[in-house]
């Protein structure tokens, strides 16, 4: 489908009633239906910045868009179904023209362009949700009696919006400068789709009967609790915060090491926090499809299986995660060879101070931060049988 208007009836005003860009049965609709109450039509010009005045058709034909293409991208950002309710703004047209422009000039292909839509409605609207339920809700309460909050919501987002939207800016540039460093280092073309990366899933235990016996907002502030934690903890240690499923999360590493401090890390805050139910991690090391800030494929559903069968307050990996570790020093192959090699550096150091050679010339031991125990083999649905391993600390933690 090209920018033109060919096959589309660009050259006609669409049926009055009919649907331009309905939205499927399982898309998500982000934007609400339009509204005529007062307010919420101030608000909406101040947040756009400009006023209503394009009906869906309309929108496309200014933007040189054909109407099929105008309503991919509409229902890729998650935007509901209007009719052709004159609801849409000179934004609306120049976003269209953007988009389109950009498929155009050869600088992504169609379907590239609707996955940016898609990924970024639906990234920004969890956003704007998140914003409106916990950070509006709780600073527009009234100041003083007698105010409603409708009151005071207008002035305090036309003072919050140039900084929020700043703010948004910079954390998104800061984090593709991020992912675009990732993708340099990678050692080839293949490798920056399919990558090999230590993935783990973070499970609250007995979460469901906590569901029964708290109350709502006890639970929601129990869920925030471990999502901020989590989140912290994860990116403080080099790892990235895939998704938050509520009473669980999942997070990706670059290499075993870091995942392996992370998933201790997460479950020795859980232990201290006497709020908390305990923790479970399951991860696993191998070859990972990324798509849209996701993650696929076996390793990523390895990870998950040996969550569901990790013990409490316990970190289970998979066979190529505990062979990851010992490749790169960090953890031994068995407790066996950890104490040969310190019975042999203990030999050393006897015959060197016996022939009077400096004991500081030996070869310094190996500082293993991990331990690995194997279980029992198990079946695993849909994996076949799998050895996980018990992770576990050598030494204190690093600050």
């Amino acid at each position: 489908m090209t920018v033109d208007d060919t096959n589309s009836g660009a050259g006609t005003e669409p049926p009055p009633g009919s649907s331009v860009h309905a939205t499927p049965h399982h898309e998500v609709d982000h934007t609400a239906e339009p509204t005529d109450d007062p307010l919420a039509i101030r608000l909406e010009q101040l947040i756009l910045g400009a006023d209503r005045r394009y009906t869906p058709f309309q929108a496309a034909r200014t933007a040189g868009v054909s109407m099929d293409l105008a309503s991919r991208f509409w229902r890729a950002m998650g935007f509901a179904d209007i009719g052709q309710a004159k609801a849409l703004t000179e934004a609306d047209v120049l976003a269209l023209r953007r988009l389109a422009g950009l498929v155009e000039a050869g600088l992504l292909s169609e379907p590239m362009a609707i996955q940016v839509a898609r990924s970024t409605g639906q990234t920004t609207a969890r956003l704007a949700e998140w914003q409106i339920d916990s950070f509006l809700e709780g600073l527009t309460e009234p100041p003083e009696p007698g105010m409603t909050r409708t009151e005071v919501t207008y002035p305090l987002v036309e003072l919050l919006l140039p900084e929020l939207q700043e703010f948004l800016v910079y954390v998104w540039r800061r984090q593709l400068a991020a992912a675009t460093g990732r993708v340099v280092q990678a050692a080839d073309d293949e490798e920056m789709v399919d990558r090999r990366l230590a993935v783990g899933f973070a499970d609250l235990v007995g979460f469901t009967r906590l569901t029964r016996r708290l109350e709502e907002e006890e639970l929601g502030e129990l869920v925030e609790a471990f999502e901020t934690t989590s989140a912290d903890l994860v990116a403080a240690h080099g790892g990235r915060l895939i998704k938050t499923l509520g009473d669980e999360v999942l997070f990706a590493a670059d290499d075993a090491g870091t995942a392996g401090e992370i998933a201790l890390r997460l479950v020795e805050a859980m232990a201290q926090d006497t709020t908390m139910p305990a923790l479970r991690v399951g991860i696993a090391f191998g070859t990972v499809t990324t798509r849209m800030g996701d993650v696929f494929g076996t390793t990523v559903n390895l990870a998950s299986r040996l969550t569901s069968i990790a013990p409490k307050d316990a970190v289970l990996v998979d066979g190529a995660f505990a062979q990851e570790l010992t490749r790169t020093g960090d953890a031994p192959a068995s407790e066996a060879q950890a104490a040969e090699v310190v019975a042999a550096a203990a030999e050393r150091a006897r015959l060197a101070e016996k022939e009077g050679r400096p004991v500081e010339e030996e070869p310094p031991l190996p500082t293993y931060r991990f331990g690995l125990q194997p279980m029992w083999q198990r079946p695993v649905r849909g994996l076949g049988v799998v050895e996980p391993w018990l992770l576990a600390r050598r030494g204190k933690p690093s600050s």
